[in-house]
């Protein structure tokens, strides 16, 4: 074989192989496949977030820091209203503990659960999503900027925790805002996420409250 007819082959043979490594290269992801798994692959988070709690009497906001284990443990620290400031709940898989400095100095007890107030994180909306059946789904345009909108069913949430919709960004994959509602579709629970990171990592003294580690 002659050297030109070499490489015509190896020319011939390259371009078979381009070819049909394109036809097989995997197709780019669509924002809800890479929202998805995001969502799924997450073991924990931490946050700061503005909570609006909003009842027919009128509105409460608190400025807040959570971390979250998708197992189920969480903290949560108040950062604002002043007044609430240092006021720290951590649930550690088995028990709800409430540390107050502004009590008594400092006063750390046992508080019953509270169904609500788990509602506001970011996994028990994550498991009444995966839950639910026929949730919807929508795209959100907001000052040029794409968003994903889901939607859960809250099982057991009663007349004032039926429904949740999560907005997540296209770009960056987070959530921004969390909405809870009533039976009626008026808003009872805005989450608006200032900061978010996936897959923190977590020391499981965080999930522990004493009075050396509560400040």
């Amino acid at each position: 074989m002659t050297g030109a007819k070499k490489l015509l082959l190896l020319f011939i043979l390259a371009t078979g192989c381009f070819l049909t490594s394109c036809s097989f290269k995997e197709k780019s992801k669509s924002p809800i496949e890479k929202i998805h798994e995001k969502l799924t692959s997450m073991e924990n988070y931490g946050c700061i977030a503005d909570v609006r709690f909003i009842s027919n009497k009128g509105e409460n906001t608190y400025k807040t820091k959570q971390h979250y284990k998708m197992t189920g443990e969480y903290r949560l620290e108040i950062l604002a209203p002043e007044n609430l400031q240092g006021l720290v709940t951590v649930y550690d898989g088995q028990k709800l503990i409430q540390y107050n400095p502004r009590i008594l100095g400092e006063v750390i007890t046992e508080q019953p659960e509270s169904e609500s107030a788990n509602e506001i994180f970011l996994g028990a909306f994550l498991k009444n999503y995966l839950q639910s059946e026929g949730v919807a789904l929508e795209v959100f345009n907001h000052n040029s900027e794409n968003y994903t909108v889901l939607e859960a069913v809250i099982p057991d949430g009663g007349k004032y925790l039926a429904t949740e919709k999560l907005w997540i960004s296209n770009k960056s994959l987070n959530p921004v805002k969390l909405v809870i509602y009533d039976k009626e579709g008026k808003e009872r629970i805005i989450v608006e996420y200032l900061e978010f990171k996936y897959n923190v990592n977590l020391d499981e003294s965080v999930f522990r409250i004493n009075k050396s580690n509560s400040m």
